[in-house]
């Protein structure tokens, strides 16, 4: 697992400690907003991660009390992930991260419905996401 030294004692630094790579923030996106909740499916989502990266960024999540997994019901050979509270308590700024990115480059892909609640609506989707999160829910939303 990708060791994670603490190189300094800012709070930005801190987060960038553990999201400081475009893994790990895709990662956030597809448990999130995406419904992602399977090994295959982050392996898929289309941007090409490698199996040993993947591995990797869930086992850091999980140990950082980001995510957590459990043995699937319907095939026990089969783990599911979903996020913790403080995987919840980032869903906020994947958000913002997300929508900058539609405003920056407006040749990305997010269903046009998503992008006009949140400028038109915000407050009450980033409740709803966080709301179907907290139910177990993996809804996918963009």
């Amino acid at each position: 697992m990708r060791k994670i030294d603490k190189r300094s004692d800012c709070p930005i630094s801190r987060a960038l400690d553990i999201f400081g790579d475009k893994w790990t923030l895709l990662i956030m996106r597809d448990l999130a907003f995406r419904g992602f909740q399977f090994y295959n499916e982050f392996l898929d989502s289309g941007e090409g991660i490698a199996t040993n990266v993947l591995s990797d960024r869930l086992k850091m999540l999980e140990e950082k009390g980001i995510i957590i997994s459990k043995k699937y019901e319907k095939l026990k050979t089969r783990k599911q992930y979903g996020l913790t509270q403080m995987g919840i308590d980032t869903v906020p700024f994947i958000l913002e991260m997300l929508v900058w990115g539609v405003s920056f480059d407006d040749s990305t892909k997010v269903v046009p419905e998503f992008y006009e609640r949140f400028i038109n609506d915000k407050e009450n989707l980033l409740k709803e996401v966080i709301s179907s999160l907290e139910n177990g829910m993996h809804k996918n939303f963009c």
